[in-house]
């Protein structure tokens, strides 16, 4: 199938792409700023800039896009087009993310991967975070 869109057309379109403050990520963001829980974000020193940063608590949390990373489920699709392309950047992301937990994991970091079907679609999500986390340092009203 022909690519239906020109170069320009492609271009604009995949630079409305965010890498930050995506939908799932700000859901995330928001429910746990509600349960009383600060954090920062992006924090550009650790490996892999993490979604959301607890310090204190030397855990990163990171909010996956299932596309891009790679999850395995149904938004999980490859591109009919330049497959080869797609499937090395796939690839790549996929060894590029395994290298950035290993990192914090062995400078004793604990990490938490949330994935954007399961924000969406899974109740149990924000319980698991919760509990991973632990209690937040100051209740919320």
């Amino acid at each position: 199938m022909a690519d239906i869109l020109t170069p320009a057309e492609r271009s604009a379109l995949m630079a409305r792409i965010r890498g930050v403050d995506t939908k799932p990520e700000l859901a995330v963001r928001r429910v746990l700023h509600a349960k009383g829980y600060r954090y920062r974000i992006h924090v550009r020193e650790l490996p892999g800039r993490p979604d959301l940063v607890f310090a204190k608590r030397r855990t990163a949390v990171f909010v996956h896009g299932c596309f891009w990373h790679r999850h395995g489920c149904s938004r999980t699709s490859t591109p009919k087009s330049r497959e080869d392309y797609w499937r090395s950047k796939f690839d790549a992301n996929v060894e590029r993310d395994r290298r950035n937990e290993a990192l914090l994991l062995n400078d004793g970091w604990r990490v938490f991967v949330a994935w954007e079907c399961e924000i969406e679609r899974d109740a149990t999500l924000i319980p698991r975070l919760v509990q991973f986390l632990g209690p937040p340092r100051f209740e919320s009203a």
